[in-house]
C-alpha cells in the first residue's frame, strides 16, 4: 500500500513518500499526503514543509495497478491544490526521477531542489493522455509554453540542469543527499523570510512568438495520426487565455476526453505488452549464464551494428573477419557508429577512445573467441554458411559457451544440429542498424537450454533493447507475418493499386513507412534474395510479384542505387515516385492478363491489416508466439507499427474480430488461396472473443 511519514526536524517538516519501488501515487499514498499537509497547516511548530521521495526516487507518477478501475478519493489534483494553498512555504525534494503526478506534485510546491542526475517529465502523452493535475496550467506559467510544450508533446524528461535553466527548478543540490540539501535550502528560506509562492497566483503564460501555432504546425506534420500532443497544445491554450481556475477545468475535460478515446486504449496496451512480454515462466527461477564478453562473426552492417550496441553497453568483443581487410573495414564501420554516439552526445570523445582501446577487437583468427561466453553469427544468409560457421564454433569454444545465430527466416534447429551441442543454441534476430533498432527476437529452438534463454533476455536488458520469445518457423514471427501482408500489398499492385498510394495510405494510417519505401530502403535484392530462396516451395496458385523482379535485374536496388520503386537524388532519403516504374508494373498485369482497377484508401487498410492479422493469429495458434501481444510488441519495436493503435493484434480487437474475419470472406469470393482465414481467428469469433483473453494465459 506505501505510505506518507511526517517528521518535525526543527521548524522543517519533513513528508516522506514510501511507496517502493517508485513512489507511485496510489490512493494511500495519495490519502497520506492529504493527511500530512492538513497537519502541516495546524502544526504551529513547523514553519515550512520539505517532500522528499524514500528509496531511489521523489515520485514515479500514477499507480499503474489502478489504471481502468473507477478513480477513489481523493483525487491527485486536490491533492496538489492542498499542497499549494498552504499558508507557509512547501519545498519539493527531488531526486532520481519526478515523472507525470510526480512532477505534478513537485509544481504544487512553493520551491524545488534537486539532486545531480534527476529527469523531470510529464510522459502522459506516451498512454494517450495530457498531464490532468495541473501539469498544463502550471508548467507553462514558470517556464514558458514553448518550453513547456517541448516536455509535454513529447513525454522526454528534461535534466536537472535544463530544469535550472528553465525555471522549473530552483536549485541543485550539493552534500551528502536530498534530504539534507533540501533542509539546507529550507534552512536558508526561512532565513530569508521567504514566503509561500503558488504557481497558481503567477501571471498567465504569454504566447511568445506565436509557440502555440508553430507546436501545431509542427505536431500535424509529425504524429501521422496521434491526438494527445495536439489536445496538449490545446490545453496549454487555456494557460495563455483563462484563469488558472478556468484553465483547471478546461485541462480536466480534455483530460476526459482523451481517458474515453481508442488511442489512449492502444498505448495503454502497448505500455503493458512492453512490460509483460518479458514474463516467460519457462525462466522464471532460472539464473543466466556469465558473459563476460562478446565474440561476434561477420563485421558487415549487422556484425558491426551489433558489436557497437554491445561496447556502447560495456561488453567487450571480438569480430571476426574473414581477413585483414575486412576486419579493418568493419573496425571503421563500429568507429563510425561511435562517432555518431559522440554526436548525439550518449558518450564522450574520452569513452570512444576507451572503447577503440580496451574493448574491441577486430581479428581474422576464430581462435581469438576461446575466452567468450558469447558468440554471435551475422554472416551471409546462408544455410550452408552458417552451418559450416557453427561447426568451426562447436570446436573452438568451451562448453557453456553460447552459439547464436542472427538469421532472419533460416532454421535455427538445422543450425543447431551442425554441432554437438545443440542445447547451447539459440537465435538472437537483430533488427537493422542492430545499434539503434530497440526490438530482439529471441529464437528457442527444440533443444535449447532454458538457461540459454534466461542469458538472452539478460543481455537484450543489458543492451537497452525489447526481447521478445519466438518460436522456429521461416521468419520467426515478424518476417513470417512481413511476408504475407506484403504478398497482399503486391496484390493489390498487380490488380491495379499504385505502389505510391499504398505507401502514403499506409503512412497515413500511422505507419513509419510504406511497404515499398521499405523496400528501398532495405534494398530490393534482399527481397529478391528471399523470393528465390522460397521459390522451390511455391504453390501452383501464388501469384507472382514480376514488377519486383524486374526493378532488380534493371539494378534498381533501393536507396543505395539511387533508385528503386521512388527516384532518390543525391542527399535524397525520402524519393520520389518514378513514371517508368508504373509503366513496369502496367506491362506486368498486361503479361498477366489482368484488368486493373481502382482501390480506395480504405479497402487498401482492411487488405493489408487483414493479412497481417490473419498471419499473426496462425502465429499464435502455432505457438511462434506465445501471446498476441508478443505480435504486437514486435510490430510496435521492430516493423513501425503505429504505437497509439497498440500493434496489430490490439488493432484487430479494437477495430472488431468480427469484421476482420467478413473481410478475410470477402475477399476470399474472389481468391481462396490467399485468403483462408486462421481457424484461431474463427474460433475467437465463435466464442465472442478476442485476442486480448490470450494474454492472460
Amino acid at each position: 500500500m506505501g505510505s506518507v511519514s511526517y517528521e518535525n526536524v526543527g521548524r522543517v517538516a519533513v513528508v516522506t513518500v514510501d511507496n517502493a519501488p517508485v513512489n507511485a501515487l496510489s490512493q494511500a499514498i495519495r490519502h497520506g499526503l492529504s493527511e500530512a499537509f492538513a497537519r502541516f497547516q495546524s502544526d504551529d511548530t513547523a514553519a515550512i514543509a520539505v517532500i522528499v521521495g524514500a528509496g531511489r526516487m521523489f515520485i514515479g507518477g500514477a499507480d499503474i495497478s489502478e489504471f481502468g478501475k473507477p478513480p477513489q478519493s481523493p483525487s491527485l489534483p486536490d491533492v496538489i491544490s492542498q499542497i499549494e494553498a498552504c499558508d507557509k512555504p512547501v519545498v519539493a525534494a527531488i531526486h532520481g526521477m519526478a515523472l507525470g503526478g510526480g512532477l505534478e506534485v513537485a509544481l504544487g510546491a512553493h520551491y524545488r531542489i534537486a539532486w545531480p542526475g534527476t529527469r523531470l517529465g510529464l510522459p502522459e502523452v506516451k498512454i494517450g493522455l495530457i498531464p490532468g493535475a495541473g501539469g498544463t496550467q502550471r508548467l507553462p506559467r514558470i517556464v514558458g509554453i514553448d518550453a513547456a510544450l517541448r516536455m509535454i508533446t513529447s513525454g522526454t524528461p528534461v535534466t536537472e540542469s535544463d530544469a535550472l535553466e528553465t525555471g522549473l527548478i530552483d536549485q541543485i543540490g550539493d552534500g551528502c543527499d536530498i534530504r539534507e540539501a533540501a533542509l539546507a535550502y529550507a534552512h536558508s528560506l526561512l532565513e530569508h523570510r521567504a514566503p509561500p509562492r503558488p504557481i497558481s497566483g503567477m501571471p498567465r503564460a504569454t504566447d511568445e512568438e506565436g509557440a502555440l501555432q508553430n507546436w501545431r504546425t509542427k505536431l500535424e506534420h509529425s504524429l501521422r495520426g496521434e491526438v494527445a500532443p495536439l489536445v496538449a497544445v490545446e490545453a496549454a491554450e487555456a494557460a495563455v487565455g483563462k484563469s488558472f481556475a478556468e484553465g483547471l477545468k478546461e485541462e480536466r475535460r480534455l483530460f476526459q476526453h482523451l481517458m474515453d478515446t481508442p488511442q489512449r486504449s492502444g498505448l495503454v496496451h502497448a505500455f503493458f505488452a512492453e512490460r509483460a512480454v518479458s514474463k516467460l515462466p519457462e525462466i522464471a527461477d532460472v539464473a543466466p549464464r556469465d558473459i563476460a564478453g562478446v565474440g561476434i562473426i561477420g563485421g558487415g552492417t549487422m556484425g558491426a551494428g551489433i558489436a557497437t550496441s554491445a561496447v556502447l553497453n560495456g561488453l567487450a568483443v571480438t569480430l571476426v573477419e574473414r581477413d585483414t581487410e575486412a576486419a579493418e573495414k568493419a573496425r571503421t564501420t563500429i568507429a563510425r557508429n561511435l562517432d555518431a554516439a559522440v554526436r548525439r552526445g550518449k558518450i564522450g570523445s574520452d569513452r570512444r577512445d576507451e572503447i577503440l582501446a580496451d574493448s574491441l577487437r577486430t581479428v581474422t583468427d576464430y581462435g581469438a573467441l576461446s575466452d567468450v561466453g558469447l558468440v554471435i553469427e551475422a554472416v551471409f544468409e546462408s544455410m550452408d554458411v552458417k552451418k559450416s560457421v557453427f561447426a568451426t564454433l562447436d570446436e573452438i569454444l568451451p562448453r557453456g559457451a553460447i552459439l547464436a545465430t542472427n538469421t532472419s527466416y533460416l532454421d535455427v534447429n538445422e543450425i543447431a544440429a551442425s554441432t554437438s551441442r545443440p542445447e547451447d543454441v539459440i537465435g538472437l534476430h537483430f533488427f537493422s542498424p542492430a545499434h539503434v533498432m530497440k526490438l530482439l527476437e529471441v529464437v528457442v529452438a527444440d533443444r535449447t537450454a532454458p538457461d540459454v534463454v534466461a542469458t538472452a533476455f539478460a543481455l537484450a536488458k543489458r543492451l537497452g533493447k525489447t526481447a521478445v520469445r519466438a518460436g522456429v518457423c521461416d521468419g520467426f514471427i515478424g518476417n513470417r507475418i512481413l511476408s504475407h501482408y506484403r504478398t497482399a500489398a503486391d496484390h493489390m499492385v498487380l490488380d491495379g493499386a499504385s505502389p505510391y498510394q499504398i505507401d502514403k495510405t499506409l503512412t497515413d494510417f500511422g505507419f513509419a513507412m510504406g511497404p515499398y519505401q521499405v523496400s528501398d530502403l532495405a534494398g530490393l535484392d534482399i527481397g529478391y534474395a528471399t523470393r528465390q530462396r522460397k521459390a522451390a516451395d511455391a504453390h501452383p496458385r501464388d501469384r507472382y510479384p514480376v514488377f519486383a523482379d524486374a526493378l532488380y535485374h534493371k539494378g534498381w536496388l533501393g536507396q543505395k542505387t539511387g533508385h528503386g520503386y521512388y527516384i532518390y537524388e543525391k542527399g535524397d532519403r525520402k524519393g520520389q515516385p518514378d513514371p517508368e516504374v508504373e509503366h513496369i508494373i502496367a506491362e506486368a498485369r498486361k503479361a498477366a492478363g489482368t484488368s486493373p482497377r481502382s482501390f480506395t484508401d480504405d479497402e487498401i487498410v482492411r487488405r493489408y491489416m487483414a493479412a497481417m492479422v490473419n498471419e499473426g493469429a496462425r502465429v499464435v495458434e502455432e505457438g511462434i508466439a506465445q501471446r498476441p501481444l508478443d505480435v504486437d510488441v514486435v510490430f510496435l519495436y521492430g516493423y513501425g507499427f503505429p504505437r497509439w493503435r497498440g500493434g496489430p493484434m490490439k488493432y484487430a480487437d479494437m477495430r472488431g474480430l468480427d469484421s476482420i474475419l467478413s473481410d478475410i470472406r470477402t475477399f476470399a469470393e474472389t481468391d481462396d488461396h490467399f485468403w483462408s482465414p486462421a481457424p484461431l481467428l474463427e474460433q475467437l469469433v465463435a466464442e465472442g472473443r478476442n485476442f486480448d483473453s490470450l494474454n492472460q494465459r
